[in-house]
């Protein structure tokens, strides 16, 4: 992120799963690129599905309540599956390689999990009602597990910045 236009509102960008859904979408587009006309819309969706995996995360965590921020990480876990189904399929059908499929299949495993988590801990964090809907949120990230990850993005979200 670049400093000059660094803000809480950007904070998103430093988010493990947000870079994550960043790299999914790189992955998508390479794999679809350069298909043949007749499955360009197949190519389509699996971008869309694909890119609106970081949008998500992005708008959830921008709009600071902590229901709508719930409501986007969902959102992103339906497009996460809906990525996955589509690439399953590809591979099955012969119109990407299984190292390709693995690749795509290692990376969603991986941001599933990290959002699953991001998901359960926010959760607690509701109904505990312990959210505040400012910009600024102080609160000691350890409380929600060790998983690396996640304290990672919690930290990030709860202080603005990794220690």
């Amino acid at each position: 992120m670049n400093a000059e236009r660094r803000n809480k509102n950007r904070g998103y960008q430093q988010l493990l799963v947000w870079q994550d859904a960043i790299e999914l979408y790189g992955l998508a587009f390479g794999a679809v690129r350069g298909w043949p006309f007749e499955q360009k819309k197949l190519a389509s969706q699996s971008l869309a599905s694909s890119d609106s995996v970081h949008r998500n995360i992005a708008e959830g965590y921008c709009r600071r309540t902590v229901r709508e921020y719930l409501q986007h990480l969902n959102i992103a876990l339906g497009s996460l599956g809906e990525t996955l189904s589509g690439f399953i399929a590809y591979s099955r059908n012969g119109q990407i390689e299984l190292s390709t499929f693995e690749q795509i299949d290692t990376l969603i495993f991986r941001l599933e999990n990290r959002l699953l988590k991001l998901v359960e801990s926010l959760e607690r964090k509701r109904d505990a009602n312990d959210w505040t809907e400012t910009l600024v949120v102080r609160e000691d990230p350890i409380e929600y597990g060790t998983d690396p990850a996640v304290t990672h993005d919690l930290r990030i979200l709860l202080n603005g910045a990794v220690e």
